[in-house]
């Protein structure tokens, strides 16, 4: 890539507009970004391909790359495994359809779980929309967010911790295949597949090293190690698998805006596996204009 290497690193490659459960619209994500120093990042919204567009126009305006992308739910048996996915075709008929089961899935668990607090706490779906925007991908961030405005929580986190937590009694799952099906999905959409932060718990859970090496083999691309929710011991065996495979490692900081901690630019990707999942990513390309003044 050449000189163009200066605009497209550092590179963050995992965050949430308020498209699905971040705080920010699209387009200040992207601008957010830029103010950060990152040279490029990709917009991973849940289940959903809608701020690609606003996030695009952003990225034209203020010089950096935008990656577009997705964070796809899958689960293993009861515990979420999400699948990001870089590049794709958003139009691709098999993912397409699969999203939309996904997203039917989470509004209909979303309003269920509403139903249940509802029982016992002043909120109803109402309040929960009036924390969505058009297009949104309903989750239970939207949820928590209602609860603190309703003075149920004090934060985002508290709601989690608490009203949200599978121990209060409201929780329910949702829809979602299996990562199996998710990267299959992907790679047959032109996109790459990166397993999310698969080591929140450290070695124990559902990414056994089996799993992890049929994922391999069937298309999996990399596995998201420098996240702070990953475990240090996690992280020490994640290296180890990706080694094992052949799998690339990417940091991300999978920003939230304001619901979450999470800060841009915390963990980042290294420039030549940027490079190789552009060069392996035919679904889509990337969003690049490079500032005024600079020299291609």
């Amino acid at each position: 890539m050449g000189d163009e290497r200066r605009f497209a690193t550092p590179a963050d490659l995992h965050t949430h507009s308020s498209v699905s459960d971040g705080t920010e619209a699209p387009g200040e994500l992207v601008r957010a970004a830029a103010a950060a120093g990152l040279g490029t990042v990709a917009l991973t919204d849940h289940d959903t391909t809608a701020g690609w567009a606003d996030a695009a126009t952003a990225a034209s305006e203020v010089g950096i790359t935008l990656i577009p992308g997705m964070e796809l739910s899958t689960r293993v048996q009861m515990a979420s495994v999400h699948v990001l996915g870089y590049l794709f075709d958003p139009n691709d008929a098999g993912l397409a359809a699969e999203i939309e089961r996904i997203r039917v899935g989470r509004r209909e668990r979303a309003a269920a779980m509403v139903e249940r607090i509802g029982r016992d706490y002043a909120l109803d779906w109402n309040d929960v929309l009036a924390q969505t925007r058009d297009g949104a991908t309903v989750g239970r961030p939207h949820i928590a967010d209602a609860l603190v405005a309703r003075g149920h929580a004090a934060t985002r986190s508290d709601a989690f911790a608490g009203i949200l937590h599978w121990r209060a009694g409201y929780y329910q799952p949702h829809y979602a295949p299996d990562p199996m099906t998710g990267v299959r999905l992907i790679r047959a959409a032109g996109g790459v597949p990166v397993l999310a932060h698969p080591a929140t718990h450290g070695r124990a859970g559902n990414m056994t090293e089996a799993r992890i090496a049929a994922l391999a083999d069937a298309g999996l691309f990399g596995l998201e190690i420098d996240h702070r929710e990953n475990t240090d011991e996690g992280k020490l065996w994640l290296h180890h698998m990706a080694r094992r495979f052949g799998l690339a490692v990417t940091g991300s900081s999978d920003y939230h805006g304001e619901g979450k901690p999470n800060r841009l630019g915390e963990n980042t990707t290294a420039p030549e596996v940027l490079d190789a999942i552009i060069a392996e990513g035919s679904g889509s390309a990337p969003y690049y204009t490079a500032p005024p003044g600079a020299r291609p």
